[in-house]
């Protein structure tokens, strides 16, 4: 985010920033610049120039946006510039004669002030702008826009505000997944008819859910009662209907797999599911070997996409005991049903018995 701020920066300068009251002699100029005219305009321009370029980054990885950036740097930099960063030199200055305290003190009343702005566009109307999650593709997209706006001189800079557009569609675009399971199974969200996630539950991971709400651009709370809604559980699971309406069970004792396997599209366990059962199954095994899921329906599979897909090996994060072995695909699908074995006996069978 420093790297396109600062790249926005000095495109800003080379198309035009200095040119700014670039007649400083004239009358009106010259009054505008005495009260600090040039100094604001040059503030606001930079904050916007800097806050569109960091958009796209704050975006993926925050799912945030802050449309009143402008204005919260209008009101907090003047004084960081004049008292925070001021006062935070001198104070480590006197440090060492020990009469540092004033500083540290002054440095304080800028940093109020700070926190009181912040507050004040924090609880304006809009002040927070939700984005979904979406993908590096957009990502990509938005990063080589902002690159050909920043390093090309000629004309053709601008068609970087044609790969921006594109970014923001794509972006947009994005499906959103219609299960998430958390790396121990104990969470399980599932996308309903009403296009929100419902929550199943036997853990108490505040942040994993907040997260999860985050990335779906739902302003909800971690806490919020509407979270559990259309969740039927008993002590052996829970089950919640799906958009189209087939069902996903979250199974916590193995008498429970029975019922399941016969009417849920996909289990979640740490159980064995029985061989035979006609569910799609998501264990403790394949949870352990790959963390956290996102799933979307495609027909009667789901496509996953893991923390840790098939064949990812870092130092940090090594490959589970025998991942690579294991035939975890991106496609989850439920079990071909036994074909029917023909009894008709046959032709030679017929005639021996005549």
């Amino acid at each position: 985010m420093s790297f396109a701020a600062t790249l926005g920066l000095v495109a800003l300068v080379q198309i035009g920033m200095p040119r700014l009251f670039a007649t400083p002699d004239s009358s009106t100029t010259a009054k505008v610049a005495l009260w600090g005219g040039r100094e604001l305009v040059t503030l606001m321009l930079a904050s916007l120039v800097a806050g569109f370029a960091t958009t796209p980054y704050s975006a993926f990885h925050f799912h945030r946006v802050a449309p009143y950036g402008v204005l919260a740097n209008l009101g907090a930099m003047p004084v960081v510039s004049a008292l925070v960063m001021p006062a935070g030199i001198l104070g480590l200055l006197a440090m060492p004669f020990g009469c540092d305290g004033f500083f540290w003190w002054l440095m304080g009343i800028g940093i109020d002030w700070m926190i009181v702005v912040s507050r004040w566009v924090a609880n304006l109307p809009g002040a927070l702008g939700r984005m979904a999650a979406f993908g590096v593709g957009p990502l990509i997209a938005a990063s080589l826009g902002v690159i050909l706006m920043g390093l090309l001189r000629t004309p053709l800079r601008w068609s970087g505000t044609l790969l921006l557009a594109v970014s923001v569609a794509w972006a947009v675009a994005a499906r959103q997944p219609d299960i998430l399971i958390s790396g121990d199974g104990r969470n399980v969200a599932v996308r309903g008819s009403d296009g929100r996630l419902h929550l199943m539950r036997t853990g108490k991971d505040a942040f994993l859910v907040k997260e999860w709400l985050a990335a779906d651009a739902d302003a909800r709370p971690a806490a919020d009662p509407s979270l559990p809604g259309g969740v039927s559980c008993d002590d052996a699971g829970c089950v919640v209907p799906m958009a189209d309406g087939s069902l996903v069970a979250q199974a916590l004792r193995a008498d429970a797999l029975t019922d399941d396997c016969a009417r849920a599209a996909l289990i979640v366990t740490a159980k064995q599911a029985p061989p035979d059962c006609a569910a799609a199954v998501i264990d403790q095994g394949r949870l352990r070997r790959q963390g956290t899921l996102a799933l979307w329906r495609k027909g009667n599979e789901f496509a996953a996409d893991a923390v840790r897909p098939k064949g990812y090996d870092r130092p940090w994060a090594p490959m589970a005991p025998g991942a690579a072995d294991n035939n975890d695909g991106v496609l989850i699908s439920r079990p071909a049903p036994p074909r029917a074995q023909d009894a008709t006996p046959s032709e030679s069978d017929l005639q021996s018995e005549d």
